[in-house]
């Protein structure tokens, strides 16, 4: 087994301090580690860089533990690609020793791994989350790219934890159309909260 298998080496495409602009943890500061790989293929991906994951170099472990712990931030959030790709048992226990929360943000179409202060589920129709990641997430956010991804949203809550949050996030290219929309829907649906893309608007990474 190679130190990509064992989780020791990661294809990091970026990593980056910032402020979380989405879901449950919007505002917060945490350092984002943005591994390549993905399968999935949406057609409304924003991170389409990511999905070849030999395109990108391998970074160890203990190369981004060390510069997450240079930062004044206590968190991180895994994010793709698609994490699950890989065995995250590593990262997680090195970022764990040093005091550093772990987030992940996953379709959960693979197996997890690794140990997780915070799971944001964002299931794809051409590639369902495996029943684990429904057990696991403590957030649901579905993207609405048209009105066909409420139905579907109100069918991925029915699997979910009653505790897990629930949110609606308007695809990008259509949130002059859906934001209104999904507005008005929360209004009636008040067990969802919106979630909007707000480090695009206010330009950070």
């Amino acid at each position: 087994m190679n130190k990509l298998e064992q989780g020791i080496q990661l294809p990091v495409i970026e990593q980056f301090y910032t402020i979380q602009g989405e879901g449950f943890h919007t505002g917060k500061p945490a350092y984002f580690i943005r591994v390549g790989g993905c399968d999935i293929g949406c057609k409304w991906c924003d991170t389409k860089f990511s999905w070849q994951a030999d395109l990108h170099k391998l970074t160890h472990v203990s190369d981004l533990v060390k510069t997450v712990s240079e930062t004044s931030g206590k968190s991180i959030v895994v994010t793709g690609g698609e994490p699950m790709m890989y065995n995250l048992d590593f990262l997680c226990t090195e970022m764990k020793k040093n005091g550093i929360n772990t987030f992940l943000e996953t379709s959960g179409a693979y197996p997890f791994s690794g140990l997780w202060d915070w799971v944001c589920l964002s299931p794809k129709k051409q590639s369902p989350p495996l029943p684990e990641a429904y057990r696991i997430a403590d957030e649901l956010k579905v993207i609405v790219y048209d009105e066909n991804d409420l139905i579907r949203a109100e069918e991925e809550a029915l699997k979910v934890r009653n505790d897990c949050l629930l949110f609606l996030q308007p695809e990008w290219s259509k949130k002059n159309t859906n934001t209104p929309t999904i507005v008005e829907y929360i209004k009636k649906n008040p067990k969802w909260n919106l979630s909007l893309q707000t480090h695009k608007f206010i330009n950070i990474p």
